[in-house]
């Protein structure tokens, strides 16, 4: 991508000490260890993440971003870029030709969102109103740093199978036809024949070197709704001669906030939000309708269609004072579904490389992945990788201040590479 300059590469002191104690411990002749190789890609790594994160682009919009880590992948030895798989802008490379051996894919997403970034952050988006606030940028830089290990692991003839690299974009936003990228790399027949599909998450509320897994749901359904609530509109000194659909609503919105405290077990995680209401166009009009937006988020499928359905009884009690109710449910990504069997290489990669256990303390939040459908395609796993600074500087997703310290990129980059070599089968060379 030649519009997107050159810039300079910076080593932050937390890489060059650890460099310095691996040095130290490490004994002459003795092969480099995962973590070390992804550490000596620390400067690549933060020039790939600060160039990507200076430059985001919008769901199904990522053309240059595209063009760049195409560009990146091209260059490395033995790796097979395609182009344009399911949506323009999607990117995979492939690594290893056998046919005998596990077939695994690492994925990574390409979109931003639309957010002002603040001036809080070293590296700032050179586009305005829009901004990497869920760090893409880094799942990309640490999918490239994963690629450039490989290959060389490739080339050593220690991959006995194939390693397939998804640079998938929209994440964040569906198109008209209600799609993520997900989906069409999926439609595209990408997944068909993976034993295992691998991604990590930025986690801003954890310091660098911790890792969250949790087997099974993980992430959340995501489905969001429109409900239209009708009356009769008119004059508002005569009420009488109105149905204020206003007054409608009231009984609504206490039956479907009572769906998650009395319709559904306390053992069942769900989450119910009504998030918009709009309606009315001056202050002495009684309007004709009155609408209710919002979003249901669950965790496994029974619950999910419990919420829709309560969600519908709940709208129709508008029906029963004489009003008319109608409900549009946009049903989006499944729940992330974690493969235990994955989880318990993963676990085992993370104490290697990081010297310490995982963290397993529950499924990571209500937010939702497109992620889940590849899980619910082929055996995935996905892990939350500690961003934050270990000075204490936690920020939030989706936040004008999100902030990712660049000392995390080593750790994801090797735990993604060692984890699709122990997936997949090594041979010596």
């Amino acid at each position: 991508m030649r519009t997107w300059l050159k810039r300079s590469r910076t080593c932050p002191t937390s890489f060059m000490c650890d460099r310095r104690n691996m040095a130290n411990d490490r004994g002459f002749g003795e092969p480099l260890t995962m973590r070390e190789r992804a550490h000596r890609q620390a400067d690549q790594l933060i020039e790939w993440r600060r160039t990507l994160h200076r430059h985001p682009e919008l769901a199904f919009e990522e053309y240059q971003t595209s063009d760049y880590i195409a560009e990146v992948l091209q260059r490395i030895p033995g790796m097979v870029v395609t182009r344009g798989l399911g949506t323009p802008t999607s990117v995979v490379g492939r690594l290893g030709g056998g046919q005998t051996g596990p077939h695994v894919a690492l994925r990574a997403d390409l979109d931003g969102l639309p957010i002002q970034e603040s001036d809080q952050s070293e590296v700032q988006s050179e586009i305005p109103g829009r901004m990497h606030a869920c760090g893409h940028d880094g799942h990309m830089a640490m999918v490239l740093g994963a690629a450039h290990v490989l290959a060389e692991d490739a080339a050593n003839g220690r991959i006995r199978g194939r390693v397939t690299f998804l640079f998938q974009p929209a994440e964040e936003a569906s198109d008209a036809e209600g799609k993520t990228g997900a989906r069409y790399l999926i439609e595209a027949g990408l997944l068909d024949d993976v034993d295992a599909v691998l991604a990590l998450h930025c986690d801003p509320e954890n310091p660098v070197g911790t890792v969250r897994i949790h087997d099974g749901a993980a992430m959340a359904n995501v489905d969001n709704f429109v409900a239209r609530i009708m009356g009769r509109g008119g004059h508002a000194g005569y009420p009488d001669l109105a149905l204020d659909p206003l007054w409608l609503m009231v009984p609504v919105l206490q039956a479907i906030h009572g769906i998650r405290a009395r319709r559904l077990s306390p053992l069942n995680g769900a989450a119910i939000s009504v998030c918009q209401v709009s309606g009315g166009t001056a202050n002495n009009v009684i309007p004709p309708f009155v609408e209710l937006a919002g979003t249901l988020r669950s965790f496994n499928d029974g619950t999910r269609e419990t919420i829709i359905d309560e969600l519908s009884r709940a709208i129709r009690v508008a029906e029963t004072l004489g009003g008319k109710a109608d409900l549009n449910i946009e049903r989006g990504e499944p729940a992330v579904i974690n493969s235990p069997a994955i989880n318990a290489v993963l676990r085992s990669v993370v104490r290697d490389v990081t010297g310490r256990d995982s963290l397993d303390n529950g499924p990571f939040g209500m937010g939702g992945e497109d992620f889940g459908f590849m899980s619910r395609k082929a055996p995935a796993a996905m892990m939350f990788l500690g961003v934050a600074s270990c000075h204490g500087e936690i920020s939030s997703l989706h936040a004008p201040d999100f902030r990712l310290d660049e000392a995390a990129l080593p750790y994801g980059t090797a735990i993604l590479a060692e984890a699709a070599l122990r997936l997949g089968g090594t041979q010596e060379a």
